[in-house]
């Protein structure tokens, strides 16, 4: 079910106008992997890939993309066939740490939350669990459609097996991601031989140097940064890439991704993450930071008009 042999393949690639995504997705294109990328919109240092590749083998397409909309999903997967063809790799890689605009210690209604009290969702959800999961629907869908095999590359965390109370809801989707991609381990191997093989795997990042930390004010006081052993999203690129190309990473692997060490997350009786890349400096100072909102009198009441 591995992928050795990339060229001439196409991948979907959610998230990729920044960071760990968009490092995956020029990784892809350097292996003449044709590449649709999926994102609201595009940093300056992804328009500068699509335009390098925007003519010529592999191409680049840039699709704008809200990954919350369904349709829009659909959309990504009906573009990628009309340009390219089938798909043989989808990473839903799109991503939110915890967000002041959909944050568990800053409650729907209260700022500045974009979260609805009324509105039953809450949109770090929508991105961090929905999303993937209708994705992986999707390219199931498509994979079964064309009769040919292919490999789905989720992006969970090592908050998935080092919980903390500063951001349970970014902790409660990768849980899910983990959890999720375990459970689709067989579709590699089908009990049917008319049903393709599907390869689902997960990369289990520490703490990576992208703009979800360096560009938010609110979790970067958490690092010191001779403290911190940042991980560069280029060495998760490449481990995304092995789990697409390797034997040894079969249907179910999710992978730990520390400064330059790897290694497989066991389903049971897990040690848990270890080594450099793996915790933020100043842990206990944003632990204080939860309690002190809960001691803010009227915490979570939704003012009235």
């Amino acid at each position: 079910m591995a992928m050795p042999n990339l060229e001439g393949k196409t991948a979907i690639v959610t998230g990729a106008g920044a960071g760990i995504n968009l490092c995956f997705a020029r990784l892809l294109l350097s292996k003449r992997v044709n590449v649709v990328i999926a994102d609201i919109a595009l940093r300056p240092e992804a328009k500068e890939v699509v335009d390098a590749y925007s003519s010529g083998t592999p191409r680049a397409v840039f699709q704008e993309t809200d990954v919350r909309i369904w349709d829009q999903l659909n959309r990504m997967f009906e573009v990628c066939e009309k340009e390219f063809g089938a798909v043989d790799i989808v990473c839903p890689g799109a991503g939110v740490y915890e967000p002041l605009f959909s944050n568990f210690w800053i409650p729907p209604g209260t700022r500045p939350s974009a979260d609805s009290p009324s509105g039953n969702r809450y949109t770090q959800l929508d991105i961090n669990i929905i999303h993937p999961v209708r994705t992986t629907q999707l390219a199931i869908c498509h994979f079964l459609k064309h009769n040919k095999s292919g490999s789905i590359v989720h992006i969970s965390s090592i908050a998935a097996q080092s919980p903390g109370i500063m951001c349970p809801l970014y902790v409660a989707s990768k849980y899910a991601i983990s959890g999720f991609v375990k459970s689709l381990a067989q579709l590699e191997t089908p009990l049917d031989p008319s049903i393709p093989k599907i390869r689902v795997t997960a990369v289990a990042p520490g703490v990576v140097r992208t703009p979800l930390w360096l560009e938010n004010p609110e979790k970067l006081k958490w690092v010191e940064e001779n403290k911190v052993a940042w991980i560069e999203p280029e060495e998760v690129a490449d481990r995304m890439l092995e789990l697409v190309v390797k034997e040894e990473y079969v249907g179910g692997t999710v992978l730990e991704v520390g400064k330059g060490h790897s290694r497989k997350v066991a389903t049971w009786n897990d040690p848990g993450p270890s080594g450099p890349g793996m915790t933020v400096s100043n842990r206990g100072d944003a632990r204080e930071e939860v309690w002190d909102k809960l001691a803010t009198q009227g915490w979570g009441q939704v003012p009235q008009p």
